[in-house]
């Protein structure tokens, strides 16, 4: 088999730059065909994990706990107490980086000429920077320093609709634990930024501030947790449910459905525009090798007179196309690796934030080289290009040499 090989490889190499114009046009076509597929690849899994990370660093975190009822009626009826017991325990798992505490419930802002609904968040500002990217998005003013801060952080968004400013002081309203409205005065003391969602939905106070405004005492409405490794969630996730089971424990796929729809998406799109692609490189391979074929009819005939067995002539022709097809495949490759890797500092879309907000992306996004992923799509495209050209091939073993010797060409 190797010696066949040796032999029909450099015959088979010769016959593919018989016509050099030909042998271009299809290197260009197969390379054009595997380059739009990793480039392709490579900007879903860019989405992908924008839409992932931005849902990880913004409010979601990794796994978010709550007392049950709470994402039904998010108030102040359904809260749980500060963690302790197993459940602190638990939140010393070593595959939990940080987690923080949170306070939130619907709430009422009133500027001096506007009044807007808030979900307003009470937040421990020194574990919430370790899990969130919103008091480093601090755009005016500062975040929260301490858990008796009595500023408020406002959106971007909410502080034009309040037609507020800085400094400015504004009054929040929400209903108290014993039922009664509670009203307190805060002081504009940042502004952050972010998509327009998160500017006009969230405010920002101190979790201390925000219990002893509502009377809720130590209780908490969510604690968000940050797993890094997102194959060790479901281990954390048992321990988290086996310590607290009349907790409300859910991960980042539960609690945004649509960016992890995303993400196990990206694969089945990226093999649909495969084959897409791979049908129109069929068919330059298939004409340029049917051509071949058609052009050589007389040399098939002389083989086979000669004593070379069919087999060998299928075999000679799907070695022109495996070399055809791969070395197409390795100049897409080259190109798509350059391309991914000059991007790789980021792409920005913040043109189209609107939109990208829509699909669940951020602003920037970061194309990565990913090799395996690389090589196999490759492998697929070249087998599949191999396989397609069995067909040339096999129009050539059946040329007998009879009917090689009488045909006009």
């Amino acid at each position: 088999m190797i010696e066949t090989l040796r032999t029909l490889a450099p015959l088979a190499w010769r016959n593919i730059w018989r016509n050099p114009r030909r042998t271009i046009i299809t290197l260009i076509v197969v390379a054009m065909g595997i380059f739009s597929i990793l480039i392709f690849a490579a900007f879903l899994r860019a989405w992908a994990d924008s839409s992932r990370d931005r849902v990880l660093t913004l409010m979601t975190s990794s796994i978010q706990i709550h007392a049950r009822g709470f994402l039904d009626d998010p108030t102040v009826k359904h809260l749980f107490e500060q963690p302790s017991g197993p459940l602190a325990e638990a939140l010393d798992h070593p595959d939990i980086a940080h987690w923080a505490p949170r306070l939130l419930f619907p709430a009422i802002v009133q500027s001096e000429y506007r009044t807007l609904p808030v979900t307003l968040v009470g937040v421990d500002p020194a574990r919430e920077a370790t899990i969130s990217v919103i008091p480093a998005n601090v755009i005016q003013g500062s975040y929260l320093s301490g858990r008796q801060d009595v500023r408020i952080v406002l959106g971007d968004k909410n502080l034009a609709r309040l037609k507020t400013r800085l400094g400015k002081r504004v009054v929040v309203l929400a209903q108290a634990a014993d039922g009664t409205l509670a009203e307190r005065g805060f002081e504009v003391g940042g502004v952050f930024s972010g998509d327009s969602e998160i500017e006009g939905q969230f405010a920002f106070v101190a979790l201390d501030t925000a219990q002893d405004m509502l009377g809720t005492g130590n209780k908490l409405a969510e604690i968000a947790i940050q797993v890094p490794d997102p194959d060790k969630l479901p281990a954390v996730v048992q321990a988290l449910r086996k310590a607290a089971p009349d907790l409300d424990i859910r991960t980042w796929k539960e609690l945004s459905p649509m960016a992890a729809a995303v993400d196990q998406m990206m694969g089945l799109i990226v093999y649909v525009w495969l084959w897409v692609m791979f049908v129109l490189m069929a068919i330059g391979i298939v004409n340029t090798q049917l051509m071949a074929v058609f052009e050589r009819i007389h040399e098939f005939g002389l083989m086979q007179a000669l004593g070379m067995r069919p087999r060998m002539i299928v075999g000679i022709v799907a070695l022109e196309s495996g070399m055809l097809v791969g070395l197409g495949i390795l100049i897409g490759m080259g190109a798509a690796a350059f391309l991914i890797s000059a991007l790789s500092g980021g792409v920005d879309i913040s043109g189209f934030a609107e939109g990208a907000a829509m699909i669940g992306a951020g602003t920037m996004l970061y194309p990565e080289l990913d090799p395996p992923q690389i090589i196999q799509l490759s492998i697929v495209v070249w087998v599949l290009g191999v396989l397609v050209a069995l067909w040339p091939a096999r129009k050539a073993a059946k040329i007998s040499p009879v009917e090689a010797m009488t045909h006009v060409s």
